[in-house]
């Protein structure tokens, strides 16, 4: 079953994981609290994260601008942690390398929400699903492999060589899966990610996630686009496609 929009039929569905697919803040909580506790008896360790994921962008911009080669999450996520450490007047040489490199490895333990394994699981039925994350492959296979995410493929930042929302991240993508771009919809909980990729050529579905940043989220609460799909979870959108499917068979 293919969905058709427009003057073409959508084969494959590609998801942002972090947020979208999975709850990186809990995960990366519960590592940091495990691993960094004991060297930080203040920790707050979704305060952590927070400071963690809020060096993300800015990393990935040094490799967008051509400040820097491309290198995997991994390496960026570890050069982060450091980053995190400093701006809490913490000095990273103070705790073992093994143990840091212990808590980086948080973000590859991060569990879906409720909806994504059911979703996914009738999704994949219909269509090719894949993730189109800025994790590099290892992470993203740690990921699923951990709570057996139906992925038809696992595609990370290397295989595109290119880091969201450069427009390489979604173009490439539709070229590895042998797809036109408007043959492969971005399903995403950040509008930001939908507009690049609607840019590039890709039908888009948006799946809101408020509680991605906590109790206090004050982003990306509904759609800001005219996407193609907007849903309330993966069961919304796997009702959603199956009703588009019936109505253009």
């Amino acid at each position: 079953m293919h969905m058709g929009i427009g003057d073409s039929e959508v084969e494959a569905l590609v998801f942002d994981m972090f947020g979208t697919v999975v709850d990186w803040r809990e995960g990366v909580a519960t590592g940091v609290a495990d691993c960094l506790g004991e060297y930080l008896p203040s920790l707050d360790p979704w305060e952590f994260a927070d400071l963690w994921r809020s060096e993300y962008q800015p990393a990935m911009e040094q490799v967008r601008n051509g400040s820097r080669p491309f290198v995997r999450l991994d390496v960026l996520h570890r050069e982060n942690l450091d980053t995190v450490l400093a701006r809490l007047e913490v000095d990273p040489r103070m705790i073992p390398a093994q143990v840091l490199d212990e808590a980086n490895l948080s973000w590859h333990r991060l569990d879906p929400w409720p909806d994504v394994i059911p979703g996914l699981t009738r999704l994949c039925q219909d269509f090719i699903i894949a993730p189109l994350s800025n994790a590099n492959v290892r992470l993203a296979i740690d990921v699923a492999k951990r709570s057996q995410i139906p992925w038809d493929a696992i595609l990370g930042a290397e295989v595109a060589g290119a880091y969201k929302p450069d427009r390489a991240a979604y173009v490439r993508t539709a070229e590895v899966l042998g797809l036109a771009p408007e043959q492969v919809m971005m399903v995403a909980a950040h509008n930001s990610d939908l507009a690049a990729a609607q840019a590039a050529g890709l039908r888009t579905a948006f799946v809101a996630r408020p509680a991605e940043h906590g109790p206090g989220q004050t982003s990306d609460l509904a759609p800001t686009g005219d996407w193609d799909v907007v849903a309330v979870d993966f069961a919304g959108l796997a009702d959603q496609l199956a009703s588009e499917s019936q109505e253009t068979a």
